[in-house]
């Protein structure tokens, strides 16, 4: 776990300037950038293609392989890729790869019309899934394993700027440039989608260089330690890769916590449930309040990631200074309390400067809750095991919430916008209590050490 270890703010920005948060930035850029463009982005382009509600509803489940990740994330840890990586490492190696697989993806999806062959673009937006979810895990290892905890904070702030920025080009701008492109609105084409996807593939170059001109970090490898570890049949070389890949990095963070896992385990699914349901119908909301694209665009994808940007460094930063739990609670009080804004946006109707206010002060306390918990997950982590068990966490973060979010419609249609909202606030009591219990483990654990 984490102890609280204060730090002077100056020596706090002086690592603003350390290349290897600069480095994480851009993979976050890379890990943040196909995200939207199989979820929201894709949602609006099959909208405008004559797709109904309730398949679009469907379809987005294929963001759901960002929380199976965990399934396959061993072979991120352990299983060398033929030719990457022996000249690259294995972390980079990984990155290449799905790097690679998401462009060219993209590209395929752009020469795709859904109005014809919408199986076809479904398949498509899997495979961009799945190898997007294989590229967080291997981005979440390379940061855990590029700089020592304390650094754990500010990491996590430029790799949230990085995502953000990504989701704001996937969102806001793959719509504009959509619209550009569009030569009557009032008739789908799919053209302007041609042009927006091919664009958006042609921006993961940026991880791809960036993954091409970083180190390796500097982490033993067990089977390079000891060559013969996997020698031996077929039947025992298995063996050995399965306890060591798979059942070793989730044996040793019980080991490590001991029953207590289950309250981590518990915290960690539940922290971020208050804004991922609402964000499942966040944008649905803003249509039905009467806020124009544009509008939509200018504020919640253009305001709010630069607020979310600037939450996820006053919150790295404060990690940095004051230790992750007090930061972990702040963030979790903020993140569910702000879904009151909500509610009282929806009995105000069309309200823009209303609309400024929520988007505002929700994105900038989510901003804050991120951070911390990016920074709380990797606290957890054995760096033997970074890929596995981190991916574990984020699986366990994303499963529960993103499963109740695909019942939001639901809900609104039988509650009614500010019940919804205020049911969402409720969701984050559970959540404050588990912080503070985890809070208090840390404490009793740090005290033990000392």
């Amino acid at each position: 776990m984490t102890e609280t270890v204060r730090h002077d703010w100056r020596d706090t920005l002086a690592h603003l300037r350390d290349w290897r948060v600069l480095r994480i930035g851009l993979l976050g850029f890379s890990s943040g950038l196909p995200l939207l463009l199989v979820f929201g982005t894709l949602s609006f382009w099959l909208r405008e293609a004559g797709v109904d509600r309730s398949t679009i509803g469907f379809i987005s489940w294929v963001a759901l392989a960002y929380a199976l990740k965990v399934f396959w994330s061993p072979l991120v840890d352990r299983l060398p890729i033929p030719l990457l990586t022996r000249r690259l490492g294995r972390r980079r190696a990984w990155l290449l790869l799905t790097q690679a697989t998401i462009a060219v993806g993209l590209v395929a999806m752009a020469l795709s019309d859904p109005a014809q062959r919408l199986s076809l673009v479904v398949w498509l937006a899997l495979l961009v899934a799945f190898a997007s979810a294989t590229q967080d895990v291997a981005v979440d290892a390379y940061r855990i394993e590029s700089a020592e905890k304390r650094l754990q904070g500010i990491m996590a702030a430029f790799y949230t700027t990085g995502y953000r920025i990504a989701m704001f080009i996937a969102s806001a701008g793959a719509l504009w440039i959509a619209a550009i492109f569009d030569p009557d609105e009032a008739t789908y084409q799919q053209s302007p989608w041609l042009v927006t996807y091919l664009v958006m593939a042609a921006l993961m170059a940026v991880g791809i260089l960036t993954t091409l001109l970083s180190p390796e970090p500097p982490v033993d490898d067990p089977v390079a330690a000891d060559p013969g570890l996997y020698q031996g049949s077929r039947w025992q070389r298995l063996k050995h890769w399965f306890l060591d890949a798979v059942w070793a990095p989730f044996a040793d963070f019980f080991r490590r916590h001991g029953w207590l896992a289950l309250l981590v385990l518990g915290l960690i699914a539940s922290y971020r449930i208050s804004d991922i349901v609402l964000g499942a119908i966040a944008n649905v909301f803003y249509r039905d309040m009467g806020f124009a694209k544009d509008e939509i665009a200018l504020v919640s994808k253009g305001l709010g990631i630069y607020l979310t940007i600037a939450g996820g460094f006053l919150g790295g930063m404060a990690v940095y200074r004051y230790g992750v739990m007090p930061v972990l609670f702040v963030g979790a009080l903020l993140a569910s309390a702000t879904n009151l804004l909500f509610a009282w946006l929806a009995g105000q109707g069309h309200d823009f400067w209303g609309l400024v206010m929520v988007v505002g002060m929700d994105n900038l306390s989510g901003g804050v809750a991120i951070a911390a918990f990016v920074a709380y997950l990797s606290g957890l982590v054995n760096v033997s095991y970074s890929a596995t068990q981190y991916a574990l966490f984020s699986s366990v973060m994303l499963l529960l919430p993103k499963f109740l979010g695909g019942f939001s419609g639901v809900l609104v249609d039988r509650l009614g916008y500010p019940e919804f909202f205020v049911l969402t606030t409720l969701m984050g009591v559970p959540v404050l209590l588990l912080v503070l219990a985890a809070w208090r483990y840390t404490e009793v654990e740090v005290a033990s050490r000392d």
